[in-house]
């Protein structure tokens, strides 16, 4: 039994320290396809730990597929492998710059990858402690918590601590007018399906956040773009396109928008509710970045009523991408609508997500945390800023906070070309055609500045620019 050699170090536990060793053994064909493990008994007195260990620890293997049970016969190394293929998990450098570009390359590249265009905080900046807390609260939960579905609406506790969370900002609603969702996204899939029909045209900012435009697209909808500025959108284009298509859906961030980081004015939010209201427009006002705000911008959901605005948000970008929790807030005679299509395509929202996120609201730790946020992004930015200077590369705007920075590259440079150059470095960029509906933002790249830390980004950037 000592083929299995000196213990590996694992995730720190026992049964870590078991499985890894394995695992070392199978990777170097030690072990090799079809090969019987030591018995139990064996590899735990090899190892100094004891037989339940080994048994957790095979059993875990088992159920990923890197070793199979034999009733009566013990354990054994899977079946052969197809060889790893280095291209299966390199950045996809052939890939054209399309809405979905910039999510593919963050979320299919390994760990080694730096995401200086992703949308997200790095784990590290995540509520770890407040996450582990809520975890062992809810581990105690009873039975139908863990393993039930939860009903149409979403866990009623939650629904009410937002409508709280929601009159801070100056909107009014009641609880049963806000529906719990899996995400953002899917909070916007579900007001698609309920609003719109295919060949319907929907108005969305340009620049945008990219999913929406390829939400959209899925949907078969004819999407229609307007000029942002740093006050919002193009009020007199925005009137144009309203009188000459007719658009049933605008969607849109009121809160440090994406990828801009702009801000709305008053001013601009009257206006478009006025339009909104001459042309029978609805609005989806989607508020994810909300949380990162120094003091709150106008809401048109607040200003509106939950008339003609669908208020939308999650808890992604603050809390956890893991923990899967969003929710719409709109009118009352949506509703039922909204519920229907929900249970037909998901059934219903996570239970336990709902009661993690409502356990770290409610202990406080939330608020404490988003506030620590604040202040390390607000460094993170200044830093950024500075290094992107030297390089030439400047704001358009200065945000009044968050995390996104839409910069214009100087000259003629092409943002798209430098992105695939330095992807093949192991670094992802947020090229600015993949917001932009009328490909006008070729010369602008967003970076999210929690994410800028590396010093190795800046120097690739600038060999990039130089090719």
């Amino acid at each position: 039994m000592n083929d299995l050699g000196p213990p590996a170090q694992g995730d720190g536990t026992l049964v870590g320290r078991v499985m890894a060793l394995v695992r070392q053994r199978i990777a170097g064909r030690v072990l090799a396809p079809g090969a019987k493990l030591p018995s139990i008994r064996s590899c735990a007195e090899a190892m100094g730990v004891s037989k339940s260990t080994v048994v957790e620890a095979y059993e875990r293997l088992a159920a990923e597929g890197a070793i199979q049970a034999r009733r009566g016969s013990g354990f054994y190394v899977a079946g052969r492998l197809p060889p790893l293929s280095l291209a299966d998990i390199a950045p996809r450098l052939e890939r054209a710059v399309d809405p979905l570009w910039v999510s593919r390359q963050s979320l299919e590249a390994g760990d080694g990858i730096l995401r200086p265009g992703c949308g997200w905080l790095p784990a590290s900046w995540m509520p770890e402690a407040g996450l582990r807390r809520a975890l062992r609260r809810l581990s105690r939960a009873d039975c139908e918590t863990l393993a039930d579905y939860g009903t149409p609406l979403g866990l009623p506790a939650l629904r009410q601590l937002l409508v709280r969370r929601m009159a801070e900002h100056g909107i009014e609603a009641s609880p049963d007018q806000v529906i719990l969702t899996e995400s953002g996204t899917q909070a916007i899939d579900l007001i698609c399906r309920f609003l719109i029909e295919p060949g319907d045209t929907v108005l969305v900012d340009d620049p945008c956040y990219f999913n929406f435009r390829a939400l959209l697209h899925a949907h078969r909808a004819r999407v229609v773009g307007v000029p942002y500025t740093p006050a919002g959108p193009d009020i007199g284009r925005f009137e144009q396109v309203l009188a000459e298509h007719r658009p049933r859906l605008y969607i849109t961030n009121s809160a440090l928008h994406n990828p801009t980081g702009a801000t709305l004015s008053a001013s601009v939010a009257h206006r478009l509710l006025k339009l909104a209201e001459q042309y029978g427009l609805t609005i989806v006002e989607d508020e994810i970045f909300a949380d990162f705000e120094p003091e709150p911008a106008p809401r048109l959901a607040g200003l509106d009523g939950l008339e003609r605005v669908i208020h939308i948000g999650s808890f992604s970008k603050t809390l956890s991408a893991s923990v899967r929790c969003g929710f719409i807030a709109a009118r009352r005679d949506w509703i039922e609508g909204l519920i229907d299509l929900k249970i037909a395509t998901s059934f219903g929202a996570s239970r336990l997500s709902a009661e993690l996120v409502l356990g770290i609201l409610q202990d406080g730790s939330y608020r404490k945390h988003v506030e620590g946020l604040r202040g390390r992004l607000g460094r993170a930015m200044a830093e950024t800023r500075l290094r992107l200077a030297a390089l030439g590369i400047v704001p358009w705007l200065e945000p009044r906070g968050g995390m996104l920075l839409w910069c214009r590259l100087p000259g003629e440079l092409d943002a798209a070309g430098i992105a695939q150059r330095v992807l093949a470095e192991g670094i992802v960029l947020a090229p600015g055609n993949a917001f932009s509906l009328s490909q006008s933002a070729g010369r602008f790249l967003r970076f999210n500045v929690a994410q800028c830390s590396d010093p190795r980004i800046f120097a690739a950037l600038r060999a990039a620019m130089r090719q």
